[in-house]
């Protein structure tokens, strides 16, 4: 073997392993990018399952929301109903109050005549 030889060993050598680290460099690339899609793959299932598990809640508390809200229109139905026989929805306190004052008067005058025929 001749220098010349040598030397193209060495060069074709030292070629071959420069052409092993850059298979290397892409592997490692390649490898950090599966693991990447890997955890992007999880974590976006993670996050769905998180997102399901949010949108189920949220029916069940509007189902509860809305059970109260019912309950509650029974229970202002039933005031309601409550104050309209016993007559408290029909006036206003002005009205109740000339109503009054009206009856006062009446009696008073009644009172007044009843004095009088003595």
């Amino acid at each position: 073997m001749t220098k010349l030889e040598a030397i193209k060993g060495k060069v074709n050598d030292a070629e071959e392993f420069a052409r092993k680290i850059w298979l290397a460099g892409l592997g490692a690339y390649g490898k950090s990018i599966d693991e990447v899609q890997g955890r992007y793959e999880k974590l976006n299932a993670e996050a769905n399952k998180v997102f399901d598990d949010l949108v189920s809640k949220g029916e069940q508390l509007e189902g509860e929301a809305k059970g109260k809200i019912k309950e509650k229109t029974n229970i202002e139905a039933r005031v309601a109903e409550v104050r309209s026989k016993l007559g408290l929805d029909k006036q206003s306190n002005d009205e109740k109050i000339a109503e009054l004052s009206a009856k006062i008067d009446a009696l008073t005058a009644a009172v007044a005549k009843l004095a009088a025929d003595k």
